[in-house]
């Protein structure tokens, strides 16, 4: 990932600034897809489908605090959160 162009607009302190469950309309508003990383497992929602339903959505970008888990970040229409070194590479390619 190192001397990829990323330009940051906005970065938020998750300590600081907590995202829960009455967060993710807003969040996921204009979105199109969520990509899951949870160590070796990848969860990929497609927002478009009305088969993803709120607690799936919640289980795969909540952690067990019930804050969004970090990092996260939204790649046009696509929301990535956690993190894997290799996906991050996928995904970022």
């Amino acid at each position: 990932m190192e001397g990829r162009p990323i330009t940051i607009r906005e970065l938020v302190d998750a300590r600081k600034q907590r995202l829960g469950s009455e967060d993710l309309a807003r969040l996921a508003e204009g979105a199109r897809r969520i990509v899951s990383l949870r160590g070796k497992r990848v969860v990929d929602l497609d927002l478009t489908s009305t088969a993803v339903d709120r607690v799936e959505l919640e289980k795969s970008v909540l952690g067990p605090s019930g804050n969004m888990r970090a990092p996260a970040l939204r790649l046009g229409k696509t929301w990535i959160v956690g993190f894997t070194a290799a996906a991050f590479e996928e995904l970022l390619s």
